[in-house]
């Protein structure tokens, strides 16, 4: 079987009183309020820096910008356009935004992120009145013991943990014909560049809200495309780190061997300053162990130098089907690589993708079952669901509610499966390796003594169609993916309004050479244009 993207991409308020997470239908009447004036929020599109200076300068406390962002979501988010990104508010939100001031005015800063509220996709533990439920209505009643590694290290670096996000229900590995950026305890979240649009997944909340300004930065999750992809299509910079740079300790699996939380932002140094923070070893997940010495901590140095200026590239063409419109972004895309002092190869050729396809999704069934029924295993005896087979069987008792519009084909396949010790498996997982590694980026990369590839990460947002499902419009995910090699996306360009990223793919632990380029090329390109939330494109 093809893999195919869909399979992963698939005031009160101001009390810190959390939103109730009603189900939104994905059809209907769409809602067209006008985004509020930035004289009406004063933050739209501010970056960390500019945050962190207004807080310096006593111009800004934590709970003043919380307060912002609560009512900012309140106006837009379940009101307005309502872009139904926010699946739940921290109901201690302003709570931590309260001690995040006093620690500033004591004079103690945790770090660049002091103060500063962070979104969190809702398949990553926190241990507090929030819930983690991967947006299914059959973990309603989980309570994760402890933070997952991620959270912990937003709480100690100062940041305010804001809410969580919607997502594609189980991060999109349910059904062949899903549709991104819906679940059953969210509903549908819309695209803000245009309302009928889907917002790519499975950080489909994440990017939705980054996009918005519900705050300046959120923390995704990606398996394959599922950081990458959405920050496409939302016109932001998303970063999915190597495997074992950030740790995944408390964050729903799908794969042991690709899976990764990354940071999404409008900027590429407030995604440089988000790793920062969330990167780092981690005794709950080994492979955290396996990164070199030598590996950076700090991602935001380099960020201002001419890095394309004598940086070698390889424009991998034949990653994704091209139209005009789209070879148009890629074409001004490689235009502004070369008159910034790049030399680019044009095209470079990447051999056995349809056996890589057939093979990642092998090993994703098998370690989806295995991964989830670990993770179901460390909620403890409480735990609401206790196996995949449990889940499958809420699902067909919960149908109305659950499987109204896709079904859950890939949990039915996945269950199916043997333990990983199978040879299948064990095939299978080799042959991920060597084509995306050694016959894939090692190869190509030694080959033409490159620096990155780069290519369009997707096309433009597709219709949110509940009939048939997702239309995907090409993607370049799956080669980083597999390999488990880093990859950041930035703003290249619009089609129709509707934003297109340009991907940069390196080699293991090369996040920091990556993000010098992408911050050069965003530099120079200035693609990024607010959001309008318009209801349709602009014909």
């Amino acid at each position: 079987m093809k893999l195919d993207r869909r399979h992963f991409l698939q005031g009160a308020l101001l009390t810190g009183v959390a939103l109730a997470a009603t189900r939104l239908p994905v059809l209907g009447r769409v809602a067209t309020g006008a985004p509020p004036s930035e004289a009406e929020f004063s933050w739209l599109e501010a970056t960390v820096a500019q945050l962190q200076a207004a807080m310096e300068r006593g111009e800004l406390t934590a709970v003043a910008l919380t307060q912002a962002y609560l009512a900012r979501i309140a106006q837009l988010d379940r009101a307005g356009p309502k872009l139904n990104a926010i699946i739940e508010v921290n109901p201690d939100a302003l709570e931590l935004a309260v001690q995040a001031d006093r620690e500033r005015a004591a004079g103690r800063i945790r770090g660049p992120l002091h103060g500063i509220p962070v979104l969190i996709k809702d398949n990553i533990d926190s241990a507090d009145r929030m819930r983690t439920t991967a947006g299914s209505l059959a973990l309603l009643g989980s309570k994760p013991r402890q933070d997952a590694t991620v959270v912990a290290r937003l709480r100690a670096g100062g940041a305010v943990l804001l809410g969580k996000t919607n997502l594609s229900e189980w991060a999109n590995f349910r059904s062949t014909r899903s549709i991104s950026g819906w679940s059953g305890r969210g509903g549908q979240t819309r695209n803000p560049y245009a309302l009928d649009r889907n917002p790519s997944g499975s950080s489909s909340g994440s990017a939705a809200a980054v996009a918005a300004s519900f705050c300046a930065v959120a923390v995704g999750t990606e398996t394959d495309g599922s950081i990458v992809s959405p920050a496409s299509v939302c016109g932001l910079v998303g970063l999915k780190p190597t495997v074992g740079l950030v740790s995944r300790a408390g964050i729903i699996p799908i794969s042991a061997s690709q899976d990764t939380a990354g940071p999404m932002a409008r900027t590429v140094r407030d995604a440089a300053l988000l790793l920062g923070v969330m990167a780092g070893d981690d005794v709950r997940d080994g492979v955290t162990q396996t990164r070199p010495a030598d590996v950076p901590r700090d991602y935001t140095q380099g960020l201002d130098a001419p890095a394309l200026s004598g940086a070698r590239l390889g424009v991998v063409r034949a990653a994704m089907d091209l139209n005009p419109k789209t070879e148009a972004v890629l074409a001004a895309a490689v235009a502004a690589l070369r008159a910034a002092g790049a030399e680019v190869v044009d095209p470079v050729e990447i051999a056995g993708m349809k056996e890589l396809n057939n093979a990642e999704f092998e090993v994703l069934l098998y370690e989806f079952k295995d991964g989830l029924n670990a993770y179901f295993a460390s909620l403890g005896s409480e735990a609401p669901i206790k196996s995949l087979a449990e889940l499958i069987s809420f699902n067909a008792a919960h149908a109305t509610e659950e499987m109204p519009y896709f079904r859950q084909e890939l949990l039915e396949q996945a269950q199916a499966k043997g333990p990983l010790t199978d040879k299948a498996y064990v095939d299978a997982l080799a042959t991920c390796r060597r084509l995306a590694r050694v016959e894939g980026i090692d190869a190509v990369l030694a080959q033409h003594r490159l620096d990155a590839l780069v290519t369009l990460t997707n096309g433009p947002a597709w219709l949110i169609d509940p009939v048939s499902g997702d239309s995907y419009t090409g993607g370049t995910s799956t080669l980083a993916a597999v390999a488990g090699y880093p990859s950041v996306t930035v703003p290249a360009g619009q089609i129709m309004g509707l934003p297109v990223g340009l991907l940069f793919t390196g080699a293991a632990w090369s996040e920091l050479k990556l993000l010098q380029l992408a911050a050069d090329f965003e530099r120079r390109v200035a693609a990024r244009v607010p959001p309008q939330f318009q209801p349709t494109v602009k014909w």
